[in-house]
């Protein structure tokens, strides 16, 4: 009979009433819950919740029933409340989802604690929102004006996000200041709107941010805090606030204005602080926090380098209005800017997985700051003495000038290797190079770090879960003959890069490798037995949040510019085509988000800067929690593993051996000058485990080709026979040897 009543409970079940998808989103959001633990929760992937509130997808049973009660009490929780009205936008312009406001909660209510781009479901192919050319038009109903002060003047490209949906950051993340030749000042925020300043001088400028300009943006992890307000200073701000235009020799080389500068002193008056990096680029004003509120307003200067060329175009050159549009996409999607992109990729790391949250209630009520579980703390770690970058306190006892070797040091950085052209390549016309979106991101995916100290074990048995770094020899991995799959194969190894070393060369006896390179070479078929190692027994995924906002991000922003994950291989190489010019804007906002990745792993093992550091000395950086050379070491190591495990499985079915390999690229000699002249595709579809055409991270774009003329020329001109082709593939410009780019 139970058996009988437990078929009927699952039949109820399987009908168990949902609401809406909006209403299963905005229930979650005001409990203030984010997707992965209503995954973890009901034993389901992220993408699985997202395809649900998305109404993508229908939970079935039994996670339907559970779904179904978990928002039966959020209900209960959180009625329905009438929003209150907003201006739409004009019915004749398309208005790109992503780029439009989200309806605030209703008064009383929690807020999110997730902006709503990253509870969107990149898993699923996207589309174009708006065409290229819409995004240069601006409705006239883009013009909002704030409930307090002067009401908005003028208006930004469309395209451009709106707030979030804080009441305290109605205005957006960030506002860009300008004064126009009347010497009226105004702030033009995202979404279009642009707000008069009354403020005469920089103090009162902060004073007007904090209590009148709702900027701000919410905070992206439960435990953590919502983002600082961030004002972009023009030029024309600059002299209207008593600011230089631009920074001398020697305020350059110091990173900031002297102490004694008078608008130092005007704060200093207001009792205002600055942060011990002083008035630079990248400035921090604020008061000490009473509670839980803060009072601080970051400033950045693009005239002091404060938006570096390298990583934002000419986004410093741009209006005003068009710069708040390019930070406002990036501050939306990514975080708000904390300084270069590297210091903001690792700001991102300490958004998502804060260092402490709050305790449970005691008996009297209290709560207490406590460790956010999978999170890095609020305390640095040493790392170990085989991760240590030279210089390090922990190598302090070396003797002066020793060279440490593969057996004392950990050494997993990109590829940089390349072979001379065999007889049979030279006859073919072509030299095609193919490159890996976000390869370092895609590296980061999944991958299982340490969180706490290293564990020093002898004679350890490999573990390819437990992240650290292994003291063994792999000098006897043949690639001759290696696996592939779960058979084995034989391939011309004196053609392939070895995966143990950045130059491809062969290791020649024990060498300390990361986790995931011990573990590809046991997945290549042969068996490893380490001498000694430093483990990590308390770890986790704790850069999977990181790498899902930066992977929404991109994709979010080159599906806005027409390159979707949905496009045949033919349509997206057309795709990719010019595609920046289509919204030279936006562009710059793909390149920023790629250096935020590049540069958020770089600053887990930042090395001294000036600081009057000597050798043995701890510098700056150490006293971070963030420095973790481990982490970097195990994410570049994963990258080089998967980037070799597609060439092993390329070279196996194809017969097709790489030239050139530098980080990401991979040159392939070819008969055609398309990547489709050397991915192999049957039917529409790639070779499974092999390289794949695709805009997600992971797969490969077309990098250039030159003829394999131009490649013996340049080898010739040059007199390096092994000189690496990725370097210059994609536009064929060679002005140097060792370092053109």
């Amino acid at each position: 009979m139970s058996e009988l009543f437990d078929a009927v409970d699952a039949l109820l079940a399987s009908r168990a009433t949902l609401p809406p998808p909006a209403e299963r989103k905005r229930l979650r959001a005001a409990h203030g819950l984010t997707i992965d633990e209503v995954a973890t929760a009901l034993k389901v992937r992220r993408a699985t919740v997202s395809g649900w509130e998305a109404g993508k997808t229908e939970p079935r049973p039994p996670e339907r029933d559970a779904y179904a009660r978990l928002l039966d009490k959020l209900a209960e929780l959180y009625p329905v409340t009438a929003p209150a009205p907003e201006t739409a936008p004009a019915p004749d312009v398309p208005v790109p989802a992503a780029l439009t406001a989200v309806p605030a909660p209703a008064p009383g209510q929690p807020l999110p604690t997730e902006p709503t781009s990253d509870d969107e479901d990149v898993s699923a192919p996207l589309k174009p929102q708006v065409p290229a050319s819409d995004l240069a038009r601006t409705p006239a109903s883009a013009t909002r004006s704030t409930s307090r002060g002067p009401g908005a003047k003028k208006a930004a490209p469309a395209g451009t996000p709106v707030g979030e949906s804080d009441p305290r950051f109605e205005n957006g993340p960030l506002a860009v200041v300008d004064a126009d030749a009347d010497g009226q000042v105004l702030a033009y925020c995202i979404g279009g709107l642009v707000l008069d300043v009354p403020a005469k001088s920089l103090p009162s400028l902060v004073e007007w941010t904090l209590k009148e300009a709702k900027l701000g943006q919410p905070k992206l992890s439960g435990p953590g805090r919502a983002a600082d307000p961030l004002l972009v200073l023009t030029q024309t701000a600059l002299e209207r606030y008593g600011l230089p235009t631009d920074l001398s020799a020697q305020e350059r080389d110091a990173g900031r204005i002297p102490e004694g500068h008078k608008v130092i002193k005007q704060l200093a008056r207001g009792e205002w602080k600055l942060t011990k990096r002083g008035f630079g680029p990248w400035a921090r004003i604020y008061r000490p926090a009473t509670g839980s509120e803060r009072a601080c307003v970051q400033l950045c200067i693009p005239s002091w380098n404060a938006l570096d060329t390298r990583f934002w175009g000419e986004a410093g050159k741009l209006p005003p209005a068009e710069l708040a549009r390019v930070l406002g996409v990036y501050a939306s999607r990514v975080m708000t800017p904390r300084g270069s992109t590297a210091v903001t990729g690792l700001e991102l790391m300490t958004a998502l997985h804060p260092p402490t949250r709050a305790s449970a209630p005691d008996e009297n009520g209290k709560r207490t700051s406590e460790h956010n579980p999978g999170s890095l703390g609020k305390d640095p770690v040493d790392c170990a003495p085989c991760e240590a970058p030279d210089g390090h306190p922990v190598l302090a006892d070396l003797p002066r000038f020793h060279v440490r070797g593969p057996a004392e040091k950990l050494f997993e950085e990109a590829y940089d290797w390349a072979r001379p052209m065999t007889d049979a390549e030279c006859t073919l016309r072509h030299l095609v190079g193919i490159d890996v979106n976000m390869a370092f991101a895609a590296g980061a995916n999944g991958l299982n770090v340490g969180l706490g100290e290293p564990t020093h074990v002898k004679t350890p048995a490999f573990d390819p879960k437990l992240p650290g770094s292994w003291l063994v020899d792999l000098s006897h991995v043949d690639l001759s003959r290696v696996k592939a799959g779960k058979e084995w194969v034989d391939l011309d190894g004196s053609l392939l890069p070895s995966p143990f070393t950045p130059k491809g060369d062969r290791p020649t006896g024990p060498a300390w490798y990361a986790t995931p390179t011990v573990a590809y070479a046991v997945e290549l078929g042969y068996d490893m037995t380490p001498l000694e190692a430093w483990v990590r027994y308390d770890n986790g995924r704790y850069l999977d949040g990181w790498y899902q906002r930066l992977r929404d991000a991109y994709l979010a922003t080159m599906a806005d510019l027409g390159v979707t994950a949905d496009l045949s291989p033919e349509d997206f190489l057309t795709a990719m085509d010019g595609y920046k010019a289509r919204d030279p804007e936006l562009g710059i906002v793909v390149s920023a988000i790629k250096a935020t990745v590049k540069g958020g792993l770089g600053k887990l093992r930042e090395r001294p800067r000036g600081e009057g550091w000597r050798p043995g000395e701890r510098w700056r950086a150490l006293e971070r929690p963030t420095w973790r050379p481990d982490i970097r070491a195990a994410v570049i190591s994963r990258t080089r593993m998967n980037l070799h495990r597609k060439i092993v499985k390329h070279a196996a079915f194809t017969g097709q051996y790489p030239i050139a390999v530098l980080s990401d690229c991979v040159v392939y000699a070819a008969d055609g000058p398309s990547p489709m002249d050397v991915l192999p595709y049957r039917d529409g579809k790639p070779l499974p485990g092999g390289f794949k055409l695709g805009i997600n991270p992971g797969l490969v774009k077309h990098e250039g080709t030159q003829s394999v003329l131009w490649g013996e020329g340049v080898r010739e001109q040059f007199d390096a026979p092994q000189l690496n082709f990725a370097r210059f593939i994609k536009d064929g410009t060679v002005t140097d040897a060792d370092n053109g780019e």
